[in-house]
């Protein structure tokens, strides 16, 4: 044995966009169509804290001295977690890679089992817009199901399509007066790892102003090719 691991075709997905883009609605879609698994950073972190792992130890150790957890512990957190089986079919990364350095990190990671990025799927929307879209969200206080005032209301007024439930929460800060300085912080954020993906011939554009189904179909057709 040379230590070298197998590579496999499992894809690796990363959703960019914007606050209100849709992102947690289309990954969600797309968990349930083909069996990936939406990786955030603030649940990857929590799981592992929650689990005990060295890195969630680390992890825990950073948060609770009231420091940012570093780049390294992320990465060591995820690699412990694309080694549990339900990841076998693939990932969606949301909330990560946010810097190039990151990005880069995530490469050397991928590549120790011979994978790398598929696609780094941007959803692109017209700011002026993301203000009613935004203020009309809410989501089911027990399973986590998005809605909308305007796009997406639940069929039966009141009780979440998932699971039933009957309680729902709205963020504070879904208001006009947050939303303009939340999408200037992603944009320029985000504009490296824009040109980062694009370098890399990743980054895919994706229209996200059209209806929600459009836009899981277009995902998919992603998704297809990325598993061909």
């Amino acid at each position: 044995m040379d230590g070298t691991q197998t590579p496999t075709t499992a894809p690796v997905l990363i959703l960019l966009g914007p606050p209100g883009a849709g992102k947690g609605t289309q990954a969600r879609m797309l968990e349930e169509r083909f069996g990936l698994v939406q990786l955030s950073t603030g649940d990857l972190l929590r799981a592992a804290v929650a689990a005990g792992t060295e890195a969630g130890k680390a992890a825990q150790a950073v948060m609770e001295a009231g420091d940012l957890v570093s780049d390294d512990i992320v990465i060591a957190i995820l690699r412990d977690r694309l080694l549990d089986a339900d990841c076998a079919k693939g990932v969606i990364l949301d909330g990560f890679p946010r810097t190039t350095v990151q990005a880069e990190a995530l490469d050397g990671l991928l590549a120790e089992s011979g994978q790398k990025i598929n696609a780094a799927i941007s959803l692109e929307v017209d700011d002026a817009a993301m203000v009613t879209r935004i203020s009309g969200r809410f989501t089911c206080a027990a399973c986590g199901e998005g809605y909308h005032d305007q796009f997406k209301c639940p069929a039966l007024a009141g009780s979440c399509d998932k699971c039933a439930g009957t309680a729902f929460n709205r963020r504070a800060d879904d208001n006009a007066e947050t939303v303009a300085s939340r999408l200037q912080a992603y944009h320029a954020q985000t504009a490296p790892l824009i040109d980062f993906y694009t370098k890399q011939d990743a980054l895919i554009g994706i229209d996200a102003m059209g209806d929600i189904e459009t836009i899981a179909g277009e995902l998919a057709a992603i998704v297809k090719t990325a598993t061909a």
